[in-house]
């Protein structure tokens, strides 16, 4: 196995919305934010060579959506997913599986793109797509308040396709590594735990999105179910301090992975690095 980062591109969001109750004169410490109240945030994928199966955790964006969708993201940074493929020996017609952590859409974005007509097709034509049953009914009939995250144009012509696979809950015998399940953002997140190079590395996707979110009541404006990820966070960081995880930071733009340790007040950050510092 050989795991290798993909960045996809960089955007902003409101710093408020990022953390929820948590005070900006606190927030702004790990995540400074612009003149807008802007915090800059990355969409940092994960490619896994495993055998004859070259698989893509999350796919960013994408590019299909309108020039006036796109200015409320204030893309940056210059990163393609193709770019960061082709850094690798790489092409995204090689992609044999794409695993969607959830379907939001800078998680999911990228699965499908238009053709020069217009039209709805798969990004990745040789690759199965990887969801779960209960958070594909969840997106697929969503709630008025996840309903902007849930795009239609990104989500159904995954299954129309024929490309959509469900994770159950032996996901290691599916797609080669363990899966947590996660209920507080949004029904079902899946985070892949991968054994790596004897160690764990676990991408913690909207579970933590920046090293800013460890303390346990800094949680996202945008989780459905603030409290249960409090008490999912929790267990987490427990175990991750516990075992001494790699956590692979999916929206932070400045760290690539963290480790946490418990302390006095609780599990807090322990060291960051980059994935190539650990990873050879």
């Amino acid at each position: 196995m050989k795991i290798h980062p993909i960045e996809t591109g960089n955007f902003k969001l409101d710093g408020g919305a990022m953390f929820g109750v948590v005070p900006k004169s606190i927030w702004q410490k790990t995540n400074p934010a612009d003149s807008n109240n802007l915090i800059e945030m990355s969409m940092r994928c994960l490619l896994i060579e495993d055998g004859n199966r070259l698989i893509l955790v999350d796919t960013g964006l994408g590019d299909k959506q309108s020039e006036k969708f796109f200015s409320f993201y204030y893309l940056f940074g210059g990163f393609s997913l193709d770019a960061s493929l082709a850094k690798h020996g790489f092409h995204r017609d090689d992609i044999t599986d794409v695993f969607l952590t959830h379907l939001h859409f800078d998680h999911c974005g990228g699965v499908i793109q238009r053709d020069k007509n217009e039209m709805l097709i798969p990004a990745f034509k040789n690759a199965k797509v990887w969801s779960n049953d209960k958070h594909w009914k969840w997106a697929t009939e969503p709630n008025p308040r996840e309903k902007a995250s849930f795009l239609k144009e990104n989500i159904n012509p995954i299954k129309e396709n024929g490309q959509l696979n469900f994770i159950h809950r032996n996901a290691k015998d599916q797609v080669g590594f363990d899966v947590l399940f996660m209920d507080g953002h949004t029904e079902k997140q899946m985070l892949p735990k991968i054994e790596y190079q004897d160690k764990t590395l676990v991408f913690v996707a909207d579970l933590l999105p920046t090293i800013g979110h460890i303390p346990l009541p800094y949680v996202m404006g945008y989780d459905t179910r603030p409290l249960l990820t409090i008490n999912e966070k929790a267990a987490f960081l427990k175990e991750a301090a516990d075992n001494n995880y790699y956590l692979f930071l999916e929206h932070d733009a400045n760290n690539e992975i963290c480790t946490v340790k418990h302390t006095e007040k609780g599990v807090r950050l322990n060291e960051t690095h980059k994935f190539t510092d650990i990873f050879n």
